[in-house]
């Protein structure tokens, strides 16, 4: 079963944080990656790692039991909110942190 779920909240809420821990429990990772060190694999554009946020939505797979698991990691500052209301079209659901 596939499903694609958001992470969504305010900036600095934890947004890529919380899914670089759940890259990392589904063994799609071998290391929690750190906003704050700019290693977090959803960040991936040298400006992001350099401001330390989001700016762009990031789409990464990962599989839980029978679970094939489309994850969206979204901007939370609000001059990127277009990216995260364009990621709402595809979402089954989301996780609002």
């Amino acid at each position: 079963m596939i499903r694609d779920i958001g992470i969504m909240a305010h900036i600095d809420a934890g947004k890529t944080t919380t899914s670089e821990r759940i890259l990392f429990y589904t063994g799609k990772s071998h290391r929690i990656g750190e906003v704050h060190d700019g290693a977090a694999i959803m960040d991936y554009m040298a400006q992001e790692q350099e401001r330390g946020i989001t700016i762009t939505s990031a789409a990464t797979t990962c599989y839980w039991r029978e679970h094939r698991i489309n994850l969206i990691d979204t901007p939370g500052h609000v001059d990127f909110t277009i990216e995260v209301e364009r990621s709402l079209r595809v979402l089954d659901g989301a996780v609002v942190v």
